[in-house]
């Protein structure tokens, strides 16, 4: 009798085995559809990427801001410290906490709230399938993440094929950047005693400095630039001199008519 139940049992456990085994395959295919179709609106290139394990993972991290080595990184320290009692359940939790907060960073650039990462971290396929199929559009146009300054979170990897992030907002020039022509550079203060000129007006958001302000140790004022000497104005012309009108020549007047004589002709 014990046989059978013995039998009964290895038949049951196999039976849930291949069960567990065709869902898991049905969702990973299911997942990898929707993941292909969220890529296709974020500019990814080549539609494999969605279907190669954990790689797949590693390009979702990257388009939530991410640097993709904490997906790899995550599920190493997860496989060899699970055998801990206490922090092996603890690292197991990183990989989870890496999607989760690329789930956030990609539901933003995706038109959706903050809120809508609980449903990722609950039914992260359901969350992704509402993403691969509704009308929205992929804009990084969103705020800047808090951790981008940090080498070891942010994403400084650059793959063939993997639209690289641009993070939205405006950034301070880095120190020594040129001014504009015409505008002082950044930090630049006005020598002591200098007076604007009669009518000046300073721009939106100036800030005159505070009364008895002293320069710097070793500042040295700018040498005032000489005015440019004004160019005479360029003379005009004289208008060409015209030629005299030609005067016609007097009519030649006929010769004289010779008064007739009474003396005979000679002979």
């Amino acid at each position: 009798m014990s046989g059978y139940y013995d039998y009964g049992f290895a038949a049951g456990a196999f039976l849930l085995f291949g069960f567990g085994l065709l869902l898991g395959a049905a969702l990973y295919v299911i997942t990898a559809l929707f993941l292909m179709k969220v890529f296709e609106k974020a500019g990814v290139q080549g539609k494999w990427r969605a279907w190669v394990p954990v790689y797949n993972l590693m390009v979702f991290s990257k388009l939530g801001d991410l640097s993709p080595w904490l997906v790899l990184i995550g599920i190493g320290a997860s496989v060899v410290l699970n055998w801990l009692p206490v922090i092996g359940p603890a690292v197991t939790l990183i990989p989870y906490a890496v999607l989760a907060v690329a789930a956030w960073r990609v539901g933003l650039k995706l038109q959706k709230e903050p809120a809508w990462v609980v449903l990722a971290v609950l039914l992260f396929p359901v969350w992704l399938g509402i993403l691969a199929f509704d009308s929205s559009r992929w804009n990084t146009a969103v705020a800047p993440v808090p951790w981008g300054a940090n080498s070891f979170f942010a994403d400084r990897t650059v793959w063939d094929g993997v639209p690289v992030q641009a993070v939205a907002g405006h950034q301070p020039p880095p120190p020594g950047y040129p001014a504009a022509p015409g505008y002082p550079p950044a930090g630049y203060q006005p020598p002591a005693g200098y007076q604007p000129p009669p009518g000046y007006q300073p721009p939106g958001g100036y800030q005159a400095p505070p009364a008895g302000y002293q320069p710097p140790p070793g500042y040295q004022p700018p040498a005032p630039t000489p005015p440019t000497a004004a160019e005479p104005p360029a003379s005009t012309p004289s208008p060409a001199a015209e030629p005299p009108a030609s005067t016609p020549p007097p009519a030649a007047e006929p010769p004289a008519a010779e008064p007739p004589t009474d003396e005979p002709p000679k002979a």
